[in-house]
């Protein structure tokens, strides 16, 4: 069985998603749950777990304030949080798995798929969650990449581009290295979308500011600062030139 403990200083909550865990993850037992920060604390001080599902903000302070007292994090965690924008954009920069409040039963048994399927350990994700979360007013530097071997903890400005291929996307970098992770191209555009890369085809996702040259011939193209071609879609080329003369 996997052990499990949920944090919620809401009850209700507590056993609405106890019941949900029954129903759709019977392989997790909970083993302990707790109201807030404090009581929280005491019990993962004695309680050893594989995953600990977590609100975000409880009576006594966040979840984050939770980690903060840890020595260490031996566990996965899953966060429970209500919709904030900022928040969740944190998330996905880190590329750690949350719930929205209500939980959805299909978002549960996808986020618990790749908690069985990741044994990665995820310390430097929950530090990169905490530094996006503080750095709401900054441009985020940071991007955590899910590869089959590890996570890669990477520099977004090093990003050459970006490549579709199914349901997996490949990053190419300023210094050659190449990383493949098991997400969409459309979910990397929403993420990086605000910092300076366009969807330039339905395959490719570039560095704005890795753009060498505009070839307009033979239905245009880009050439990128790695010399690499990449083909622009028809229906991309009016946006593009408009994108390029805003650089």
């Amino acid at each position: 069985m996997i052990r499990a403990v949920i944090i919620d200083d809401i009850e209700q909550a507590r056993i609405t998603f106890r019941k949900d865990l029954e129903v759709y993850a019977p392989d997790i037992e909970v083993v302990g749950e707790a109201s807030g920060v404090v009581e929280g604390a005491k019990l993962l001080k004695h309680t050893k777990i594989d995953i600990l599902f977590l609100d975000i903000q409880m009576q006594d302070g966040s979840g984050f304030d939770l980690l903060d007292i840890l020595p260490e994090i031996p566990f996965k965690i899953i966060f429970i949080t209500a919709s904030d924008a900022h928040a969740i954009k944190a998330f996905r920069y880190a590329a750690i798995d949350y719930l929205l409040k209500p939980v959805d039963p299909d978002e549960l048994t996808e986020a618990l798929k790749k908690f069985r399927s990741h044994n990665h350990n995820e310390q430097d994700n929950y530090r990169l969650l905490n530094e996006s979360l503080k750095q709401s007013h900054k441009v985020q530097e940071r991007l955590a990449l899910h590869a089959q071997d590890k996570i890669h903890i990477v520099q977004i400005a090093d990003i050459i581009r970006c490549e579709s291929n199914v349901n997996y996307t490949e990053f190419f970098f300023r210094d050659s290295k190449r990383i493949v992770v098991s997400r969409t191209l459309k979910d990397f555009e929403d993420i990086l979308g605000e910092l300076g890369f366009f969807r330039v085809h339905q395959s490719h996702l570039v560095n704005t500011k890795m753009i060498r040259e505009f070839v307009k011939v033979e239905g245009g193209h880009l050439i990128m600062s790695d010399g690499k071609m990449i083909p622009v879609s028809t229906r991309k080329r009016a946006d593009v030139v408009k994108m390029l003369e805003q650089l």
